[in-house]
């Protein structure tokens, strides 16, 4: 995979530790992209990486638009 000094430089960065990388990867590799609760998971996590709040409102239309298959080629446009 990724030599540690990469991982060094994301968390000095991001103050996003590998072990958080690592984890969101594997949930994203071996996830349901389907599944509801697999989502929710992903959205906090990711949240917390960026420090940036999902409130339930927005993070339910996420989830729907995910699962439905309806996620617009420019995501920025969701928000």
């Amino acid at each position: 995979m990724f030599d540690d000094s990469l991982f060094k430089k994301i968390e000095k960065k991001t103050k996003v530790d590998k072990k958080t990388i690592v984890s969101l990867a594997k949930k994203l590799e071996k996830g349901n992209m389907k599944d509801e609760k697999t989502l929710s998971e992903v959205i906090d996590t990711l949240s917390m990486m960026t420090g940036k709040k999902v409130n339930s409102e927005l993070k339910d239309k996420i989830i729907k638009k995910v699962v439905n298959d309806d996620v617009p080629k420019n995501v920025d446009k969701m928000f």
